[in-house]
């Protein structure tokens, strides 16, 4: 992995492959890793850089308060350190978030991006005070938290077949201390409504959705697709939250296709 240093702080990054760039980005306590295989199979036509955020994988905390964007700027200065002039973003969850943000930044730095169960609205006043209970219980019990929050990503059908993956989640995400769980939560405690973003681009967007996603409902993505003027959407009955590890041939598919449309 690569290193570039924000306000003095190491943040990690790959680059694998070479020709038009695709940037994927990791969702809440999850890293970089989460795209290794996506990585090995993409890079073979694209030049592929997935980046540890703030706080997540080997990055090192920058802020008590990780802003969307405060990490829209991080990615910022690491494709500026590798000279790149157009990319594809693909944020998955929070990643989603983030990718917003930095659309709403450096739009011209993008040919297109994708929300992968995510989407554009700011938390409401109950899911503010829900993000409250939940710094307050990963200070108590860091490692319940995550024990709970990873499983209930999958959907309960399917859960069980999952384990192994949740488990390897849970075993990497233990290595993040409590502040570093916390900058993110607080920083997607006070992120803004971009919906606004999606409105105003005229580039493409691609939308993946998972009919059994508790975290991103079905009925908050409906109000996204008719919103911007060029949106590719990829919906799949049988998954949950985590398509890359639910789906993943079937995903892997969807961003192909869509990065090669765009270029």
């Amino acid at each position: 992995m690569k290193t570039i240093l924000v306000s003095k702080k190491k943040i990690f990054y790959s680059v694998t492959g070479k020709g038009n760039t695709l940037v994927l980005l990791h969702g809440f306590m999850e890293s970089s890793g989460i795209w290794k295989k996506f990585s090995k199979q993409l890079s073979a036509e694209f030049r592929v850089i997935t980046i540890d955020l703030p706080g997540h994988g080997k990055s090192e905390r920058i802020n008590d308060v990780h802003s969307m964007e405060l990490m829209a700027d991080v990615i910022y200065n690491i494709l500026k350190e590798e000279r790149i002039r157009k990319c594809v973003m693909i944020g998955h969850s929070m990643g989603g978030y983030v990718t917003l943000a930095f659309a709403e930044k450096y739009p011209q730095l993008l040919k297109g991006f994708g929300l992968f169960h995510s989407h554009p609205f700011a938390d409401t006043p109950e899911g503010r005070q829900n993000r409250e209970r939940m710094i307050a219980l990963i200070r108590k019990d860091k490692l319940g938290f995550i024990t709970q929050f990873f499983g209930d990503l999958f959907a309960p059908a399917t859960r069980e077949n999952f384990k192994h993956e949740i488990e390897k989640l849970i075993h990497q995400t233990g290595k993040m201390s409590k502040e570093d769980v916390i900058a993110a939560q607080e920083g997607m405690k006070i992120r803004q409504d971009k919906t606004h973003v999606l409105r105003n681009t005229g580039i493409p967007v691609l939308l993946i959705i998972g009919m059994k996603d508790t975290r991103i409902p079905v009925d908050k993505t409906w109000e996204v697709v008719n919103l911007p003027q060029h949106a590719e959407l990829q919906l799949f009955q049988e998954i949950a939250h985590m398509g890359f590890v639910e789906a993943p041939k079937e995903t892997l598919s969807a961003i192909r296709g869509f990065v090669k449309r765009v270029f």
